[in-house]
């Protein structure tokens, strides 16, 4: 792979352009763009969440450039399902052009609405549903049932006159799963038998051997998790992870324990999903938070966000004592989701915080609590067997995982050269079943912070690392504009450095002496004073510390 910029050619009649934009080399960030004949098509829109090295941002967004320039000629969204990572970024999309239809199953596009809704915007969308053919201009396309850890997933075949992708989506082969709503390989071999010029696959779990266990595996370990629980049962996991909280309602109604949901995104997504019929609520289990305090501690369960560690979700506010619920000795915790990549230390700060508080934690480190959404190696090989696709483009994974996938296409039969380790921005062409790599454009992260999108940079997000890290030094000097010569200062305050400014009363005399002579070479510019300082004080504190420090020197003229 070779990832430097290079402009793609002019795109020929009848060929169809695919452009991932982000979700490779990454988990999160989602989205890939088609074009043939003028007319865009999108396929997910999500976000991803930010790391311990991005201080202050709040999510991280596709970079929109391939579109932002043609918002007339996308013809629709496709939404596969309704996770953050494929969804979480269409509201900032739909601000650019609020009427951009959106294709989705019944559950996605009512996660996605009630999100819109937030944003005070009401979309234009198209309910689809597995077996269900749609036509948007060029694009013709068919619905798949695929199986994942939320309801209503799809895979999505784009047919155009250059050709057929299938595009997976996430997904398993859970041959039990909860809503019995199986992966369709029916589907899947019709399209194969046909012909498939491009499969565009999940790659998440490809360095995985042999298959995704059954999500009915993990009831009855949650059963057992609570009978034996002695006090509270607080369990976190992913707020649109409607299987799960299915299984933990009915594991705590055989236990005799009430469910109290806790986070704002698991009420409103449960309230969603059992409107739909999505969630079966046993009668009479659900409390409100408020009451639920009033129950024996061996009568409740806490249902919460916060199974990736995120600092303001309930579970780290548990943990640092933040949150009105004082987990204790005797309470059991279980954290019934897998590790995201990036967020492990998180993680393992919460279970630290919460064991010391005397807590009981269970994960899928230590108990069998949590399966994965995503196909293991098992599962992508006989995918690759019965597509038999013409072009493999690995997709949602890390590095590694594409890698991961790519080798199990390539074991499958499939030619090398006809698989595509590809990143973010890079673009393919496919005509006549051939995939040729015609261009790498420059897209880079798009954070959102506060309410602002796009205004922070790398740079921005260097400099806070380093506030953070080395501390902050400031040097206030006033200086004769005729002369140079100083006549107020150097004043030196700082934060995060030293508890004592007396510290710096080795390096006023050398800044003294640096902008004296500065002056005496005829120098009157506060630019190039502040620069003086700046360079002097760096090599001091380098020196004698060992530090990097924030340097800003203020420099006036009187």
């Amino acid at each position: 792979m070779n990832s430097a910029v290079f402009e793609p050619r002019t795109l020929a009649p009848g060929t169809l352009r695919v452009i991932p934009v982000g979700g490779l080399g990454e988990i999160g960030r989602n989205m890939t763009v088609f074009e043939i004949d003028g007319k865009l098509l999108i396929v997910d829109c999500g976000v991803l969440f930010p790391e311990e090295n991005q201080p202050g941002v709040d999510l991280i967004l596709p970079d929109f450039a391939p579109v932002r320039d043609r918002l007339d000629d996308i013809l629709g969204i496709v939404l596969t399902h309704g996770h953050e990572d494929h969804i979480g970024a269409v509201p900032y999309l739909l601000r650019l052009r609020q009427d951009i239809p959106l294709l989705g199953s019944g559950l996605t596009l009512a996660l996605i609405e009630a999100k819109l809704k937030e944003h005070r915007i009401t979309p234009y969308t198209l309910e689809v549903r597995e077996g269900q053919h749609e036509k948007l201009g060029p694009f013709a396309l068919e619905f798949i049932a695929v199986n994942h850890s939320i309801p209503d997933a799809l895979a999505v075949a784009i047919t155009t006159s250059a050709g057929v992708v299938l595009h997976t989506g996430d997904f398993k082969m859970d041959q039990l799963p909860l809503d019995d709503r199986i992966t369709d390989l029916r589907a899947f071999a019709r399209l194969g038998e046909a012909g498939v010029d491009l499969f565009l696959v999940d790659s998440t779990n490809a360095d995985v051997p042999g298959f995704t266990a059954s999500e009915r595996a993990i009831g009855p370990v949650l059963e057992t998790v609570i009978a034996k629980a002695p006090r509270r049962v607080i369990i976190a996991s992913f707020s649109s992870h409607v299987h799960r909280v299915q299984q933990v309602l009915d594991a705590a109604h055989a236990n005799g324990r009430k469910v109290a949901f806790m986070g704002r995104s698991m009420v409103r997504n449960m309230t969603i999903a059992a409107d739909l019929g999505y969630l079966k609520v046993p009668e009479g289990v659900l409390v409100d938070t408020k009451k639920a305090a009033d129950l024996p501690d061996d009568r409740i369960v806490y249902m919460s966000t916060g199974s990736q560690g995120e600092p303001m979700a309930v579970l780290a506010r548990m943990a640092n004592l933040e949150h009105q619920i004082e987990v204790g000795r005797g309470d059991t915790v279980i954290l019934a989701s897998s590790l995201i990549p990036g967020n492990e230390n998180a993680v393992y700060r919460v279970i630290n915080g919460l064991t010391k508080l005397g807590a009981t934690v269970v994960h899928k480190g230590n108990a069998k609590v949590h399966v994965s959404g995503h196909a293991a190696a098992g599962e992508l090989l006989y995918c690759f067997n019965i597509i038999k696709p013409k072009n493999v483009l690995p997709v949602h994974g890390e590095f590694r995982h594409l890698v991961a996938n790519q080798q199990l296409a390539i074991d499958t039969g499939v030619p090398e050269e006809n698989t595509f380790i590809a990143e973010d921005g890079t673009v393919l062409d496919l005509k006549d079943g051939v995939v040729e790599v015609v261009g790498q454009l420059d897209l880079g992260y798009v954070y959102v912070d506060g309410s602002t999108v796009g205004e922070i940079t790398d740079a921005d997000l260097k400099d806070r690392r380093i506030l953070a890290e080395e501390g902050f030094i400031s040097i206030f000097t006033a200086i004769d504009s005729q002369t140079g010569r100083i006549i107020v200062g150097p004043e030196i305050q700082s934060r995060g450095f030293a508890e004592d400014d007396a510290v710096f009363d080795d390096v006023k005399p050398l800044i003294v002496k640096a902008l004296t002579e500065a002056a005496e070479n005829g120098t009157r510019d506060t630019h190039a004073f502040s620069q003086v300082i700046r360079r002097t004080v760096g090599r001091w504190v380098n020196s004698q510390h060992r530090r990097r420090p924030m340097i800003v020197p203020v420099v006036i003229e009187a």
